[in-house]
C-alpha cells in the first residue's frame, strides 16, 4: 500500500454528510479496509473516538474553524450517537431536531437514539438508547429520524426553560400560520391530564376567566379527599370548582360511582360549588368558559392580581357566610 492513502471520493462525500465521521462497516462497503483504518489514524490523518467510529478530520472538534462553529459540534455529536449504536439507531429527541436543523439547543444536550429491533442495549460514550412507542420517522441523509412534531415531544420535556422555549420558537417561525401559536406558548401546562382539560382551560382564556388555579387538592381532617380539574375562589370564600369528564380519569364505570360520593362531599361542604362538563361541551358557541363565565359573574368573581401559587381548598374551614341583600 502506498505511502500516501487515498481516501476514496465516495468515502470523503458521506463523511461530510456525518460531520466527518465515519464507521467501520461504512469504511468497509467504501473499500476502506482494516489496515487502511489503521495507517491513517497512526498518522493522525484520522482519529477514532470510540471503536467502531473514524473521525476524518485530525483537528479537536472544539479547535475547528467553522462558519458555525457549534452547529457543526451538535451534528458531530448526532452522529457519533447514531454510527456508535450501528445502522438501526433512529434518532430521537434532540439528536432528531439537529438533523431537522432547529436552532436553540445547549451545548451538551442529551444524546439518544432508538432502536428498529427494540432490542436493549447500554449506553455508549454518554449517547444512550431510549425505549419509546412507537413514532413515525422521516428520511434524512439516508437515515431515519423522529418526525419533528414527535422529537419536540421527545426532547423538550428534558430540557432547561429557556432552552426549551427557544428550541420551540425556532420550530414554528417562519412557518405559515406560526404566529397565533407565539400566544399559545403561555398557556402551555403539563398539568392537564387530557385535551379535553387543554379545550376548556383556553375557552376559559378566551372568555376571560383564566382557572386560579389547576389540579387543586381538597384536604379535609388532615387528608386530601379529592383533586379537582380548575379552581375560583370567589369573594365570600367559597370555590368554584370544575370536573372535565372525558375518556380519561372519568370515563369508566368504576369512576362514575366513585366521583358520585365525591362530588356530594364537596357539595355538602358549603364551601365547594361544583360544575361538571363533557368535551362535547366545548364544542357549542362560547365553550365551557363562557358558561363558567356567567357563573363566576354571578358571585362577583374578578381575576387575581398575581398568581395564588400552589391551592388548596379547605373543607374544615367555617362556611361563609352569605352576605344579606
Amino acid at each position: 500500500m502506498p505511502k500516501t492513502y487515498v481516501i476514496p471520493s465516495a468515502a470523503e462525500l458521506v463523511s461530510r454528510r456525518q460531520a466527518g465521521l465515519l464507521s467501520t462497516a461504512q469504511c468497509e462497503q467504501l473499500g476502506i479496509g482494516r489496515e487502511a483504518r489503521r495507517r491513517l489514524v497512526r498518522q493522525v490523518r484520522w482519529t477514532s473516538p470510540a471503536r467502531g467510529v473514524y473521525d476524518t478530520d485530525p483537528v479537536p472538534l472544539a479547535s475547528r474553524v467553522r462558519d458555525n462553529w457549534f452547529e457543526h459540534a451538535a451534528r458531530w455529536r448526532t452522529w457519533f450517537a447514531l454510527l456508535l449504536h450501528g445502522p438501526d439507531a433512529v434518532a430521537t429527541g434532540c439528536c432528531a431536531l439537529v438533523l431537522h436543523g432547529v436552532a436553540g439547543l445547549p451545548r451538551d444536550f442529551p444524546l439518544e437514539v432508538a432502536r428498529k429491533d427494540r432490542s436493549p442495549r447500554r449506553t455508549k460514550h454518554g449517547a444512550a438508547v431510549v425505549a419509546y412507542a412507537e413514532f413515525p420517522t422521516d428520511l434524512i441523509e439516508e437515515r431515519a429520524i423522529a418526525r419533528i412534531d414527535h422529537a419536540a415531544a421527545q426532547a423538550l420535556p428534558r430540557l432547561p426553560r429557556q432552552n426549551a422555549l427557544a428550541a420551540l420558537h425556532d420550530l414554528v417561525r417562519r412557518r405559515h400560520g406560526a404566529a397565533q401559536l407565539h400566544a399559545l406558548f403561555p398557556l402551555v401546562d403539563g398539568r392537564s391530564e387530557s385535551p379535553a382539560e387543554s379545550f376548556a382551560r383556553l375557552s376559559c382564556h378566551d372568555n376571560g376567566v383564566p382557572p386560579d388555579d389547576l389540579q387543586v387538592r381538597v384536604v379535609r381532617g388532615g387528608k386530601v379527599v379529592a383533586r379537582v380539574d380548575f379552581a375560583w375562589r370567589l369573594p365570600d370564600g367559597r370555590w368554584l370548582v370544575v370536573e372535565i369528564d372525558g375518556l380519561g380519569p372519568h370515563s369508566t364505570q368504576q369512576a362514575l360511582v366513585r366521583d358520585a360520593p365525591r362530588q356530594n362531599l364537596l357539595t355538602a361542604s358549603g364551601r365547594v360549588i361544583v360544575l361538571r362538563f363533557k368535551p362535547s361541551d366545548n364544542d357549542r358557541p362560547g365553550g365551557v368558559g363562557s358558561r363558567i363565565a356567567k357563573v363566576l359573574r354571578k358571585h362577583g368573581w374578578t381575576p387575581p392580581r398575581e398568581a395564588t401559587g400552589a391551592t388548596r381548598i379547605y373543607l374544615d374551614d367555617p362556611a361563609p357566610v352569605a352576605a344579606k341583600k
